[in-house]
This record gives structure tokens, C-alpha cells and sequence, in this order.
């Protein structure tokens, strides 16, 4: 069982949640929030391995929540929930190690696929939406500067890991990329486990994050 918890300050959204995701044989809602405040405590208490995040709530937004929670060692996977037209914040909780986001009117099964798409460690991000994003936010101070720190980065790896963490930016699985550069998939594994190690990074989100910051997501 995949276990939730669920972070909103709109209990019909919270109700909506877990009518939707409790029809599904393998997800489990263990506890609600209505104030990002409430996450540490609920954490503790109930071990979830996902946390569904809205990110504007009074109090504690989700953004901070967010940064707080994956900051702990053995942090939950977190989705964070945006309306995406109006919140222009979603960049950050990625960079804070969020495992992708979901719009609220994502079809419910859509919302049941992605959680369990992140639970096998794929992010919940298509690349058109990964560049529209940061086309969006990222763009504004400092981005000369955050370029050049991330390809500093990158030159921490190995030529093949380069090679790797380029494919992941580009936003292909772990399959495509074994396909693409002749690799077994344990080897593409290995190689994405190292990347995060090295580059001290949460999920494959922020891989292509880094590689976009870098101005290589168009590359090969």
C-alpha cells in the first residue's frame, strides 16, 4: 500500500482526495492537513510515503512546507497541487524536492497514475511543461549566475553520467535512455544514483532542473 498524506486548506478539496484516491486498491489516505504548520507532526505520526501538497494555504504555505519536510533524512515523495495559471511558485517547491505537480483539475485517475508513477521514482513533469515553467519563473534575476553555477555542477561528472543526467533534462525514462546510449537498464540506474549522490540532488526532477539552468536541455 502506497500511504498519503493529504495537505489543503479546503476541506471539500481534501474530501474530493480521498473519495477519489481511497477507490484505489493500492493507496491509502492516512491523514489530512489544513496548514502546511501540521506536516511535521502528521509525518511522524503516520509514516506516509507521498504527501499531497496545495501550495497556497494561510499559515505555512506549501512552498515552505515543502522545503522544510525534504530537508529531513527519509522525507516522504511530495506532489505539490497548483493551478498553475495563477501560481507562479511551482519552481520553487521543485527545486525544494518535489517529485513534479499536479493541477487541480487533473482527472482523478490521472492524480491515482502519477502518484503511483512517482512512488517508481519517475517525475510527475512532462518536458513541454518542465520548459513552460521555467520559462515562467525562472527567468527573471539572477539567471545568468544560476547558469553558470549549474554547468559548474555538471562538470562534476563523468562523461558518461553527463551524458545521462542530458537525457533525463531532455525528460526521457530510464528504458529510453538505455535504448539511446546502448546502456543496460541497471546500468542507467546506477548511473542516475550517482548523479543524485554527487550533485547532492532529491529525484531525476531536479536533474533536468540543473540541465536546464545549464542551457542544455536541448542538447542531442
Amino acid at each position: 500500500m502506497i500511504r498519503l498524506l493529504l495537505v489543503d486548506d479546503d476541506p471539500i478539496v481534501r474530501a474530493g482526495l480521498r473519495l477519489m484516491l481511497g477507490g484505489a486498491p493500492d493507496l491509502e489516505v492516512v491523514g489530512e492537513a489544513a496548514d502546511g504548520a501540521e506536516v511535521p507532526a502528521l509525518v511522524a505520526a503516520h509514516s506516509p510515503d507521498l504527501v499531497l501538497m496545495d501550495i497556497r494555504m494561510p499559515g505555512t504555505d506549501g512552498l515552505a512546507a515543502t522545503e522544510a519536510l525534504r530537508a529531513r533524512p527519509g522525507a516522504p515523495e511530495v506532489i505539490v497541487l497548483t493551478t498553475f495559471n495563477t501560481d507562479e511558485h511551482v519552481l520553487r517547491a521543485l527545486r525544494a524536492g518535489a517529485a513534479g505537480f499536479l493541477l487541480k483539475d487533473t482527472p482523478p485517475q490521472e492524480i491515482v497514475t502519477a502518484v503511483r508513477r512517482v512512488m517508481a521514482g519517475e517525475p510527475v513533469l512532462s518536458p513541454a511543461v518542465t520548459q513552460a515553467l521555467i520559462d515562467r519563473v525562472a527567468g527573471l534575476t539572477g539567471r545568468d549566475t544560476r547558469a553558470e553555477a549549474a554547468r559548474a555542477r555538471l562538470a562534476l561528472l563523468a562523461d558518461r553520467e553527463r551524458e545521462v543526467a542530458l537525457a533525463v533534462g531532455r525528460g526521457r525514462s530510464n528504458a529510453e535512455i538505455a535504448r539511446e546510449l546502448h546502456l543496460s537498464l541497471p546500468t542507467v540506474k546506477t548511473h542516475v544514483s550517482r548523479i543524485l549522490t554527487k550533485l547532492d540532488l532529491n529525484n531525476r526532477v531536479q536533474i533536468a532542473l540543473l540541465v536546464h539552468d545549464a542551457g542544455e536541455s536541448g542538447a542531442g
